[in-house]
């Protein structure tokens, strides 16, 4: 057979082949997630904007094996009271404990393969990155000081400990359940039978596990020290892997057993990782993109990973949940975690919506039985009451899912009674602001009011509740809700053009440095520059207090340009200019161009966040700040189609030059699709179905129709 004819029937497999099984085409999603994408610290003074006296919070994520949205979030802590527990620059792992956010708390039931020779004080073992890898839904570590290779996977509420041990090699596992990122207030490990060991481990919430080894159980000892206190479990000499399968709850060790045998029990560790895997294929594909780097999409899908594994399930596989007076109920929806309101309203959540409606209506509906039960006001998460533009946000949507009544009747106490959501919500209502105590000499870590912070984020949670108020028809709480919204221009001070805080008298405060930063002076977590041009529900009303939108330009040129100080500051890190993208607040500043008609500047600020500041440090594995719920992950996400939710709690999106030249979005059983032509970054048309759109708005309902958004760019000369 000559060459030719070989090529061609090649060629002809090939094709076969890649009609045939598309996956081996074109490369699987999963693979382009990095779970260790945000781990890393940065230490490098000019990429954090100063000197550090002490480590910087990086994103705090963790790169164990879980599934989107999961009880079970199965990983490796190489330090306990930290973030996520595990941070790349460590060297040693203390155990694989069963949940983790990235904010300093959970972090149950701590687990670690071992052999012989170690104490309740030091047991922790060596491992190095070379040893070590992960993907959605599986992680994998060699243990040096054991020489125990470790692979983890899990279910919803399971988990899967596969651990290979050398030949002849004693087995054994440490439970150090006196340990969490929490305070651990009690907990117990017992066995039952010849396999089974059983317990729980009580912090702020009580978790409970039943699992099953495949291995027989000798015995639990304790080993004690005069500071510590640890549980090892004996198995009897086999040959072959140790296996647990453990079942996990939040009610009971009963309802734990259930779990792991409806979820695990019975698989395979490769069935359950390939499961976990295709899990996450089916989520990620709901947004596919054509065009891009390699490198820009594996940040791309590692971040749409990463925005999907917070809130967290916290009801069993039958239904039942330990409520907030601590019940066991069951009411037919899956009860999750509160959301990290403060960050993930700003885009999370909304994508959230967009990808996982039903998981959506399940956390809203679960933060109204947690209102129920705490005094009849919606629950909020660390600042400001953004339960509101969630909930009104995910309405207007049309995720319907949920009792929108009761939400509506929390929402609505909460914005007009004072309640621990909404801290000084009467002065608010008497002045039109939250005052602000007259300090002297404060400092970064000075605790008061935040009173500006609170004055603008309220100001828009009352637009969020009326946005509600209207679509249900009550036209009086609607009136009066619309008519403080523009609460924020009472503390807008001319003489500086920036927001700042007055006193009860209404009296500037005096000592007020604009490029000083504070966590809760004026301003929560931010300074004047980063909190000033927050009112997503009214830019026309904002700019009008400049004396043009000429004047209001400059002052966001300023805000773009005035280098940082290089003060050191937690939650501070990584700026432009003033900017700080290593924290919340001022995440939509970059869109604030749009308004003044220079939408081209904003996307310089767009293209250089996502190209310099999601991949940094020495390893390229540190984001430029905090990503603990996923709402930089989500940033990242929206930014990179070209759509944002600059006012989350309205059902329209702000449109932006993607990064990829073709999106295909997944919504509503529907793909929309998002077009990018040429590569520049000036915007000269936006058509939707065929149809030029007027301005940079895309609304929702437009989107779910499954049509195509083309964004046309061009030079800057050529006006849209």
């Amino acid at each position: 057979m000559n060459s030719t004819c070989k090529s061609k029937k090649i060629i002809t497999a090939i094709l076969f082949l890649a009609t045939t099984f598309p996956l081996l085409a074109q490369k699987q999603l999963t693979r382009y997630v990095n779970p260790f994408l945000g781990t890393a610290t940065l230490w490098d003074s000019t990429d954090i904007g100063y000197t550090p006296t002490h480590r910087t919070w990086g994103a705090e994520v963790f790169p164990g094996s879980s599934l989107p949205n999961a009880m079970v979030q199965l990983s490796p802590v190489t330090l306990f009271r930290s973030g996520s527990g595990y941070q790349y620059e460590d060297t040693v792992i203390y155990a694989f404990t069963h949940t983790s956010k990235g904010h300093w708390n959970l972090c149950h039931i701590p687990l670690l393969p071992a052999t012989e020779n170690f104490s309740p004080d030091d047991y922790s073992s060596p491992f190095r990155h070379q040893n070590e890898s992960a993907r959605p839904g599986y992680y994998q570590v060699y243990l040096e000081r054991y020489g125990v290779n470790a692979e983890l996977s899990s279910t919803l509420r399971c988990a899967f400990h596969h651990y290979t041990f050398q030949k002849s090699q004693t087995k054994k596992l440490i439970a150090d359940l006196s340990r969490s990122n929490e305070r651990v207030r009690s907990w117990e490990i017992s066995q039952e039978g010849d396999y089974v060991l059983k317990g729980f481990q009580q912090t702020g919430e009580t978790m409970y596990f039943y699992a099953v080894a495949n291995h027989k159980i000798q015995n639990i000892e304790s080993q004690k020290s005069e500071n510590h206190k640890i549980s090892v479990v004996n198995f009897a000499g086999s040959p072959g892997p140790l296996e647990l399968q453990i079942g996990f709850s939040f009610v009971s060790i009963a309802n734990a057993k259930e779990n792991l045998e409806k979820e695990m029990l019975g698989k395979t560790f490769r069935q359950v990782r390939e499961q976990a895997d295709k899990t996450w294929e089916e989520l990620l594909s709901k947004i596919s993109v054509s065009g891009g780097t390699e490198r820009e999409k594996g940040i791309f899908y590692s971040t749409l990973y990463r925005s999907f594994l917070w809130p967290a399930l916290r009801s069993d596989v039958n239904g039942d949940f330990t409520d907030r007076q601590g019940n066991v109920v069951n009411k037919g929806f899956s009860y999750y975690t509160e959301p990290s309101l403060w960050d993930d309203y700003r885009n999370k959540l909304v994508l959230l919506g967009m990808l996982a409606p039903n998981v959506t209506e399940d956390v809203i509906q679960s933060l109204i039985d947690k209102g129920e039960k705490s005094g009849g006001f919606m629950p909020t998460f660390f600042h400001g009451d953004h339960a509101a533009p969630f909930i009104a946000g995910t309405y207007l949507r049309g995720i319907r899912g949920f009792d929108v009544k009761s939400a509506y009747h929390l929402l609505l106490r909460n914005a007009t009674l004072e309640n621990r959501s909404r801290p000084y919500l009467l002065e608010y209502m008497e002045k039109g602001y939250v005052p602000e105590h007259d300090i002297k000499n404060p400092n970064v870590e000075t605790k008061a009011t935040a009173g500006v912070t609170k004055t603008l984020e309220y100001a828009y949670d009352d637009y969020a509740v009326a946005l509600l108020a209207k679509e249900l028809s009550d036209s009086a709480n609607y009136n009066r809700l619309m008519k403080r919204t523009g609460n924020y221009k009472n503390l807008f001070d001319p003489s500086t053009g920036l927001m700042r805080g007055k006193l009860a008298n209404g009296e500037w405060i005096r000592e007020f440095d604009p490029e000083y930063p504070y966590y809760e002076y004026m301003y929560r977590e931010a300074n004047a520059w980063q909190s000033s041009f927050f009112a997503p529900h009214d830019m026309e009303g904002l700019i009008g207090l400049y004396k043009s939108k000429a004047d209001f330009e400059k002052k966001v040129d300023d805000l773009f340009s005035i280098p940082w100080k290089g003060i050191e500051a937690y939650n501070f890190s990584v700026f432009i200019g003033q900017y700080c993208h290593g924290n919340q607040p001022d995440h939509g500043f970059p869109f604030l161009y749009y308004f003044v008609g220079k939408q081209e500047k904003s996307q310089v600020l767009l293209d250089s966040i996502m190209n310099h500041f999601y991949d940094m440090g020495e390893h390229r594995l540190a984001y430029a700040g905090m990503d603990d719920a996923g709402e930089m992950s989500s940033w990242y996400v929206f930014n990179a189609i070209g759509i944002y939710p600059y006012s989350p709690a309205d059902p329209a999106y702000l449109v932006s030059v993607p990064l990829f030249d073709k999106v295909k979005f997944e919504l509503d059983g529907k793909k929309f699709t998002i077009q990018k032509k040429n590569s520049e970054k000036k915007i000269v048309s936006i058509t939707y179905d065929g149809k030029k759109r007027d301005g940079y708005f895309i609304p929702h309902r437009e989107l779910t129709r499954g049509k195509k958004l083309v964004i046309t760019t061009a030079n800057p000369e050529k006006k849209l």
